[in-house]
């Protein structure tokens, strides 16, 4: 991938600038920027939209150790570890990341921490990329520690810096609540410099570390006293404010994002802004309460505010007026309040709190030009009586049309155990049904080596699919313990699969590796792995078209006198092939069909050949001679 420093716009994010330079910076750049500030020494992360730039930026800086790590939960116990020995330390994670993480959270907010440790976690509000809408403040809640909501890239910066101050002085793990629209949108910050800190180093207190059930047990009244000193400082802290209206029939309580909203849309409203939001500052509410005839909590995306602030007796609305997903930009809120308080919608809005996408030109999710996974999902489109159990990645596009080739997918590792479940939990009238599995490399380390594990000891006829494109695809291409690579491309230790799964059980005839490309020994070795009923693992071994050791070969084009409108390269799905015209056709038989007739385009044509293979009348050949040079994108 390519790093940021070597981009335009962010390359002030990761060079050196004089005290209070201003910049213009994504909320990931920005906390990236502020991580380097703060003088921590270890970052770690495992990629997720929208969170991967923060340790993407993080990992052009200097004087710190960035890592990708295997999985959330491991990123965030390195960064604890770390904190463990003095050092400040950071992890970042997407929503769902946090729910592999969590079990190492839940302890680790009964030791507390030495060095300050801050944890970003970016929700994915309105699901532009993501399986579900989580919202993240109520890990706080759960695990009792702080959460900071920033509402700008500014906010962003300051806000990482005052959760290390937080977490040191409170020793507490701090929570820094971060959204899609912050992480991404961009804004002038003013930075400062890196400030070291110095490091005590690891302490030795069995009674603090070692959380057996004892000792956990006599953390618990620290934890709960350390939680109402939180809130008093939550009372007073400046990132809780008050911004006085003349328009006092709505006050608006609001953190994050939804704070912005609520400024734009009504701009002369009083408004208690909750930067430190969780634990809530109940007195600091009670106060601003007096100063409006209504009060409205506007938040992303669960009523936890909202629900805090009616159990102390205040009287509030929120998700009653206001809908409980999405984001709560002002053409939601505005028709909102109008209905509040009985007034008119405004002129051009709908009659409903939810205004209805604007239509554009459809534009289906597809893989890439020359994507291996396509060769893969066009195999298995021909099997028959089959389920496929699928995960998280580029290759989750295989439900999709042409292929068709993907029945389940939930969360990332969970292609596995659900294969088993569907193989243990069969009717007897599908006792003949073949059951796959796919999932990618980066995804099957992240937590799919547990569930081939469980299918081999509980012997599980499952033909898994590991799909090795050597990145993490589905977020721009980072690396992972199988692409050879670390963070700053620099080479590491490569895990090799077909080593990796026979040490986990499969026996060594039923693994094998195979190239994606090559149509019939995929098909063969599929058809023949799916009729043997026990454990077997087909790996595929070509990498991504977007990393940088993919290497195009001459391209492709289509003779129209030769082409019949078969179709058949169609099926294949390759986003190069476009469908010129379609006619109807009858056969000898009587039967009406349709002919696709179509043109590839060449300067796009990565010469990968799969549309060559199924192409029956031999019409697609090599192009010759281009008329404009071929663009491959290389990502390191």
């Amino acid at each position: 991938m390519m790093k940021p420093s070597e981009t335009g716009d962010v390359m002030a994010a990761v060079l050196p600038a004089s005290a209070h330079s201003r910049l213009l910076m994504s909320g990931n750049d920005a906390v990236a920027r502020a991580v380097w500030e703060a003088g921590v020494r270890v970052a770690a992360a495992y990629p997720g939209t929208p969170a991967t730039e923060m340790l993407e930026v993080i990992s052009t800086y200097p004087d710190l150790y960035a890592e990708w790590s295997v999985n959330e939960k491991v990123s965030l116990e390195v960064a604890f570890g770390a904190a463990m020995a003095g050092s400040r330390a950071f992890c970042a994670m997407k929503h769902v990341g946090m729910n592999v993480a969590s079990d190492a959270l839940m302890t680790m907010t009964l030791t507390g921490v030495a060095g300050g440790l801050v944890i970003a976690i970016a929700d994915d509000v309105g699901l532009s990329s993501s399986q579900n809408e989580q919202d993240s403040r109520y890990w706080g809640r759960f695990a009792h520690v702080p959460v900071l909501e920033p509402s700008d890239s500014q906010e962003a910066y300051e806000f990482t810096l005052a959760a290390f101050e937080l977490s040191e002085r409170f020793q507490v793990p701090v929570i820094l609540r971060m959204t899609t629209r912050i992480c991404h949108v961009k804004g002038l910050v003013t930075v400062g410099e890196r400030r070291e800190q110095s490091v005590a180093g690891f302490t030795k207190d069995v009674a603090r570390w070692v959380m057996v059930p004892g000792a956990a047990g006599r953390r618990l009244p620290l934890m709960f006293e350390r939680e109402n000193k939180l809130r008093a400082e939550a009372e007073g802290s400046k990132l809780n404010f008050v911004e006085t209206g003349s328009d006092r029939r709505v006050g608006f309580i609001a953190s994050g994002p939804a704070y912005m909203h609520v400024r734009e849309s009504f701009p002369d409203a009083p408004v208690l802004k909750l930067g430190f939001s969780c634990p809530v500052p109940y007195d600091l509410v009670r106060a601003f309460s007096t100063q409006c005839d209504q009060l409205v909590v506007v938040e992303e995306v669960e009523p936890l505010i909202e629900t805090e602030v009616k159990a102390q007796g205040i009287a509030v609305s929120g998700k009653d007026i206001l809908p409980r997903s999405g984001e709560l930009s002002p053409h939601v809120l505005k028709p909102a309040i109008a209905r509040l308080l009985g007034e008119p919608l405004p002129d051009g809005v709908a009659a409903t709190s939810r205004i209805a996408p604007m239509q554009v030109f459809p534009r289906p999710p597809t893989m890439c030009v020359a994507c291996p996974h396509l060769g893969v999902y066009y195999t298995l489109a021909q099997l028959r009586n089959v389920t496929i159990s699928g995960d998280i990645g580029c290759y989750t596009l295989g439900f999709g049309q042409p292929w068709n080739a993907l029945d389940a997918c939930i969360s990332m590792g969970a292609s596995m155990g659900m294969a088993l479940g569907l193989d243990k939990g069969r009717a007897d009238s599908e006792k003949d049904k073949k059951i796959v599995a796919v999932i990618g490399d980066s995804t099957f380390l992240h937590m799919g080596m547990q569930g081939l594990l469980d299918i081999v000891y509980n012997r599980g006829n499952v033909t898994v699919l590991l799909l090795d494109n050597r990145a993490v695809g589905m977020t721009g291409g980072q690396s992972n313990p199988g692409t050879g690579r670390d963070i700053h491309g620099e080479e590491a230790p490569r895990v090799d699969f077909v080593k990796l799964v026979k040490a986990l059980g499969v026996r060594d005839e039923r693994v094998h590796e195979v190239d994606p490309y090559e149509l019939p020994t995929l098909f063969k070795t599929l058809r023949q792995e799916t009729k043997i009923a026990e454990p077997s693992v087909i790996i595929t071994n070509q990498p991504c078209v977007l990393v940088e050791h993919f290497h195009a070969r001459k391209p492709f084009r289509v003779i129209d006198d030769k082409c019949t409108g078969c179709g058949n390269c169609v099926d294949v799905g390759c986003p190069a092939i476009h469908v010129t015209r379609r006619d109807k056709v009858i056969k000898p038989s009587g039967k009406e069909v349709t002919r696709s007739f179509v043109r590839i385009e060449s300067p796009a044509c990565t010469g990968c050949g799969l549309c060559l293979q199924p192409c029956a009348p031999d019409a697609i050949v090599p192009v010759e001679t281009l008329s404009m040079p071929i663009h491959v994108v290389k990502m390191s």
